[in-house]
This record gives structure tokens, sequence and C-alpha cells, in this order.
């Protein structure tokens, strides 16, 4: 993991936790001072008087950043979809439902740094200030990294959200409406067990297992295990309503 060659502007604790994202995302960082700033919502810079240590700008960037990669992304993998059908995806792709369910997925929320008013609003869990704090850090690895590694985090991220739309024509996280489903109702989380994996390495399917508590749900196959989770996780909504815990 690269280390930032500049003196930090911030505590270890908060160095700790910018490392901890970036592991999570197996992704390095040059410059943890811009990183902080895309983590940094405006509620928090203005507690602090500093306006423009905020994410704002970067998000304004971002905004263009993603929407360019998403649109050379879908022209070139998707030659067969008319003009009209990549538009309306990239419209549903880069929507501000489907940004805040992919930085859920990344658990990007439990990064950000929130002014008080926002901490005790529920502020990690709104769907702008995730959004927003997406745009400005695929901005930020823009700036930081250059044009080529902020597509590459793009299209990994994305990539699988892309191909499910197209598939079944529709943008739903299917994890999140499931484990909010099963807090509410029964008061726990589902979890997500490797079954096995089929195939060779270049063409490996995965198989998930789907549990609340102890009881089996439902089971789901994927190119990735992210995807299996998702398809889990859509069969089990499906059916939840009939399920006796």
């Amino acid at each position: 993991m690269k280390k930032n060659s500049s003196d930090f502007c911030f505590g270890s604790e908060r160095k700790a936790q910018l490392n901890e994202f970036l592991e999570n995302l197996s992704i390095d960082f040059n410059n943890f001072d811009l990183l902080n700033t895309a983590l940094s919502h405006s509620s928090y810079s203005n507690e602090l008087d500093q306006k423009s240590g905020n994410n704002e700008r970067l998000e304004f960037l971002g905004d263009s950043v993603l929407n360019l990669i998403i649109t050379d992304h879908l022209y070139k993998t998707y030659p067969n979809k008319s003009e009209g059908e990549l538009s309306k995806a990239r419209s549903y792709i880069v929507s501000e439902d489907s940004l805040s369910s992919i930085a859920r997925e990344i658990d990007l929320g439990s990064y950000i740094l929130l002014g008080k008013g926002e901490e005790s609003n529920d502020g990690r869990n709104k769907k702008g200030i995730l959004a927003d704090a997406i745009e400005a850090f695929v901005g930020a690895i823009y700036l930081d990294s250059g044009f080529l590694v902020a597509t590459e985090f793009v299209v990994g991220l994305f990539d699988m959200y892309i191909r499910l739309m197209f598939n079944r024509g529709d943008f739903k996280d299917y994890k999140s409406l499931l484990q909010e489903y099963v807090q509410k109702k029964y008061k726990i989380s589902p979890s997500y067990k490797l079954d096995k994996e089929i195939g060779p390495d270049h063409d490996k399917v995965f198989c998930v297992e789907l549990y609340v508590g102890e009881k089996f749900i439902s089971n789901g196959k994927g190119k990735s295990k992210k995807e299996a989770e998702m398809r889990a996780a859509e069969v089990a909504l499906k059916a939840m309503e009939d399920i006796n815990l």
C-alpha cells in the first residue's frame, strides 16, 4: 500500500481509517489530503469554518469523469445497443439511487466525515450524501492517479451492476433491500457462504448460499461472489414472505 509522501493534516486515527478504506478496495492512493477531502461532507467543513475543505468541487469533477467512463464503457461493451438504450442505461447507472447503492456496497458511508447535525440525522445512510461522496471519490482518483486508473476502478465497481441491469432491465440493489427487510422483521442480518466454484480460472462461476440465522434461504450463481450474492438475495426477497423462521 502506498503512503502519502506529504505530511498529513489530520490525526493517526483518521489515517488508519483511510488506509482501511483503501485496503478494503485494494487500491493505492498517493495524496491522502485529497482523499480526505473527497470524503469530507460540507456539514463537517462548515462546523470547522473551512468552506473549501469539503468534497463539493471534487463531486463536480467526479460527476463528469464518471459519466465519461460509463459512456465509454457502454459504447465499447455493447455495440449492438442503440443510442437510446445506451442513454437510458447511463442515466440509470449514474442516478442517485444507483450511486448510493454502490456506495453502500463498499461501505463508503462509514468513512465520510460529517457534521454533528448530519451525524445525528443518519447522514451516513442518506442517498444524496452517499452519491455525492462516490462522485467525489472518483474525481479524487482521477486527480491522484489519472484517467486510466479511474477507469479501471469505475468499471470494476460498476460492471456487474451494468450487466445485471441489461439482463433484467433493472438496477435494484437486492442485497441492501434484503438486509433492510430481514433486520426490520427478524432483528438479524442475512449471511452468505461460498458453496463452490465451478469452471477454469478464466471462466469461473461462483455458487453461494444465503442464510438467515441458521436457516438456509436461497442460493445464487454468478461470475463473481458479489454477483452470486446479489442473485441469491433477489431469489430470497421474492420468497421471503412465505418463509417462517
